[in-house]
């Protein structure tokens, strides 16, 4: 948790004031000190941690997350970001502070549609964001790479260059921001025809290749193609083609006791929504009719909770509108930080995303609504796909991961500079490699940790403590 005793500096004092704060935070947490992660002798069960995240869950879809999870330990660690919370909780920070994405892992880290039809890449999960010390994301992200790296079959030196690769490139962009103009950070966003630009030189033919096909591929991802994915053409007009138990149309759900007399609860979702966002856009969706709905399962780590898929009609029904609905819980990073308490998370969410990236989702809203079993419910609201590219970084050789490393490190690093002071934090960092070693060592120690958490999470299904079934 933040140390009660740091000393902080308003970001209206002078640059010269934050850097010698960003300085002085050294000689408390010295930047070796993230060096290392050690379990102490009584830590918590990390099993016991994921079965209080699933308690409040759909108990039917708690399986399958296990079962996602035991794909790889990659797929664990997607899954396992309350177990590394209460890790990261539990050591001396920082206490620089900015708005955590709080999952900074690589797959977060994607080619994302601007409002106004540009291809940028950005953060694009925010379920566990809050405020928070700015390493925690820069150790999960690291980490992240590190774990790739061996499910690559790298050897432990090429891992650790990508993982310096990556927190190198944060550390020098975050450093770039402290000698900018505050307009010019929040302007500030990674366009894809930059980033190819920027990477040229450290790019041989295949990987600007492969780059410029990721682009291509995901300009066809939008929400023409999903709706052909995911509906079917019935006597009633278009609907959500049902493919269980990963979507299931309401319709189909309605016959099952446990969820009767849902539709109160939906009702209240849908008509509620809209009150989250700015008049021309409530304007923008008055211009389509809700005409089907139906739970999803997503990710991994957000297996279980609540997802709604939500089909909307303009003009006709080659006019359509793809919405997701997604519960928000509370933030796994709030039992470890002293941030604020929100009484909706679902605006949690979305605030964090709106401070964090540089351009949402005009579609991007929350609500609450009240279940029949008479728990309430957050939820965030956006569009389902648009112009989404995915990394495959099993595909990747050292170079590329390297270089996807260093994209998703300056692209953290842009974000942490909306929300907190690149002064302090670039100070902090300094101009050498000081941080970016020690965040190997870090990042090794944690992905060992990860496996026997891994490893863990399987004998607990052998022994029937957990059940995990696929897909």
């Amino acid at each position: 948790m933040t140390s009660p005793t740091a000393v902080t500096v308003t970001l209206t004092a002078s640059a010269a004031e934050r850097a010698a704060y960003g300085r002085t935070t050294r000689l408390r947490v010295p930047r070796t000190r993230h060096g290392w992660f050690e379990a102490s002798p009584d830590r918590w069960d990390p099993v016991d941690v994921m079965e209080r995240r699933s308690a409040t869950r759909l108990p039917e879809l708690v399986p399958i997350r296990y079962g996602r999870m035991l794909e790889s330990p990659f797929r664990f660690y997607r899954g396992a970001a309350a177990v590394m919370a209460a890790d990261l909780g539990a050591q001396p920070d920082s206490g620089l502070r900015v708005q955590l994405c709080g999952d900074a892992h690589l797959l977060n880290f994607r080619l994302l549609a601007s409002p106004e039809r540009h291809l940028v890449f950005d953060i694009n999960d925010f379920d566990e964001t809050l405020p928070g010390p700015f390493e925690w994301d820069v150790k999960r992200l690291a980490t992240s790479f590190a774990i790739a790296g061996r499910a690559n079959g790298f050897p432990v030196a090429v891992q650790d260059d990508v993982v310096r690769a990556c927190v190198g490139s944060y550390r020098r962009r975050i450093r770039e921001f402290a000698g900018m103009r505050t307009l010019d950070i929040w302007y500030a966003q990674d366009d894809v025809g930059q980033l190819q630009a920027l990477l040229a030189s450290s790019m041989d033919r295949q990987a600007r290749h492969r780059t410029a096909q990721a682009a291509a591929q995901a300009r066809t991802r939008t929400h023409l193609q999903a709706f052909a994915a995911l509906t079917r053409a019935t006597p009633e007009g278009r609907r959500i083609a049902p493919d269980p138990p990963l979507i299931i149309p309401f319709a189909d759900l309605r016959t099952d006791p446990a969820e009767q007399g849902r539709d109160r609860e939906l009702a209240a979702l849908v008509s509620t929504y809209a009150r989250s966002l700015s008049s021309e856009r409530r304007h923008l969706l008055r211009h389509y009719r809700l005409v089907d709905l139906a739970r999803k399962v997503v990710g991994v780590g957000s297996v279980g909770t609540r997802c709604w898929i939500l089909l909307l009609l303009g003009r006709d029904d080659d006019d359509p509108l793809l919405l997701q609905a997604k519960e928000a819980q509370e933030s796994v990073l709030a039992a470890h930080t002293d941030g604020p308490v929100f009484t909706n998370q679902g605006r949690r969410v979305v605030a964090g995303q709106r401070l964090i990236q540089t351009t949402s989702d005009i579609f991007l809203g929350w609500t609450h609504a009240m279940g029949v079993d008479g728990q309430d419910r957050d939820f965030y609201v956006r569009q389902l796909r648009d112009w989404k590219g995915i990394a495959r970084p099993d595909t990747m050789d050292p170079v590329l991961l390297g270089l996807f490393a260093r994209v998703c490190g300056a692209s953290l690093a842009r974000a942490h500079a909306r929300s907190g002071d690149p002064v302090a934090i670039g100070a902090y960092l300094g101009a050498g490699d000081r941080f970016d070693r020690a965040l190997t060592g870090f990042a090794q120690a944690y992905a060992d940790q990860n496996e026997r958490d891994f490893a863990a999470l399987g004998a607990a299904v052998l022994s029937g403590r957990v059940t995990a079934t696929a897909p």
